[in-house]
């Protein structure tokens, strides 16, 4: 049976049940080579909450707090995007090493997608998608992406990690109609 994935927005919390998600978010644990694709948890997430832009998320699974996951609007070029504006960026994404290989970062990444749908919605957005970069050596990160719908759109070479490749997901219509990178 595939587990519920549910993003809670820290951002939409009171005070005290906010401390408890970053209490739990401060607790995940990064696998070995992870700390080469992505930060500290918990200063992904207090930065997600300090900059407006930002939509910081607590990624439970069954009820059990297994990840984090941030997206960002007017930031899509961070991820080699074309502009800024026209898809929201997912970033700071990350799966807590002890739940990895249960197929948790797809399910995220889908659910991802529709959060981004859904905010579009409600700020008055025209919003076309997410998107995101992902390091050209974190296999597992791509296969996560690819089974959730996102596109590989081609190399991006302005991570501060090494070589990234640029994915796309579309909220109305197949990913790969209609946008371009060129």
């Amino acid at each position: 049976m595939q587990p519920s994935i549910w993003l809670i927005p820290l951002r939409n919390l009171d005070a005290d049940a906010r401390a408890i998600q970053l209490g739990s978010v401060a607790e995940l644990e990064l696998a070995p080579g992870q700390r080469d694709f992505v930060g500290d948890p918990l200063r992904m997430a207090l930065v997600g909450l300090a900059e407006d832009s930002r939509h910081p998320y607590v990624i439970e699974a069954d009820g059990e707090p297994v990840g984090v996951l941030t997206l960002q609007s007017g930031a899509a070029e961070l991820a080699g995007w074309p502009d800024k504006d026209s898809v929201w960026l997912l970033r700071g994404f990350l799966i807590d090493r002890r739940h990895q290989g249960k197929g948790l970062g797809t399910l995220a990444a889908t659910a991802a997608v529709e959060t981004a749908r859904k905010l579009t919605a409600r700020l008055g957005g025209d919003d076309a998608g997410v998107v995101l970069s992902v390091n050209e050596r974190n296999h597992a990160g791509q296969s996560a992406y690819l089974k959730a719908g996102f596109i590989d759109r081609g190399p991006y070479l302005g991570g501060d990690s090494g070589p990234q490749r640029t994915m796309f997901c579309c909220f109305a219509r197949p990913a790969s109609a209609d946008v371009n990178l060129d």
